[in-house]
């Protein structure tokens, strides 16, 4: 819950909050948006402010050099990535698919809409409750 100080602190913590969100990998696609749109991991802030290893190892040449190199995957690197998001997709579909009941209808069958609370003020015209008569099937 938001209590009065962090709303008013929130947009000092957005910027800390979408590089989190960036550079944290996806299970869907096991990269960081970071990497998927750039072709390399980014540098956290403290590796900058506190020199590691990784960042004061790097030149300039060898850093264009992987560069380049990282571009020459990236295409590879997506591709593999859209493959996983639709491999996701078709589980995520079987078990759709595996739980929705079918229900077929006839012509001159009568129907209903089911009315939600947040709707019930709209119940009027052609989207009122029903019953509707079914005139024609267009489609599964």
């Amino acid at each position: 819950m938001f209590t009065t100080e962090s709303k008013g602190n929130w947009p000092e913590l957005l910027p800390g909050v979408l590089w989190s969100y960036r550079t944290t990998s996806k299970t869907s696609t096991s990269e960081t948006p970071f990497s998927l749109l750039y072709g390399a991991e980014a540098l956290i802030p403290v590796e900058i402010g506190e020199p590691s290893t990784r960042y004061t190892q790097a030149t300039e040449e060898s850093n264009e050099e992987e560069m380049r190199m990282n571009l020459d995957l990236l295409e590879g690197k997506r591709e593999v990535t859209l493959i996983r998001i639709a491999a996701q997709k078709q589980v995520m579909e079987r078990y759709y698919n595996g739980k929705a009941r079918l229900r077929y209808f006839n012509i001159e069958d009568f129907v209903l809409k089911k009315v939600f609370q947040s709707t019930r003020a709209a119940n009027a015209g052609k989207l009122s409750p029903g019953p509707y008569k079914i005139q024609g099937i267009a489609g599964k």
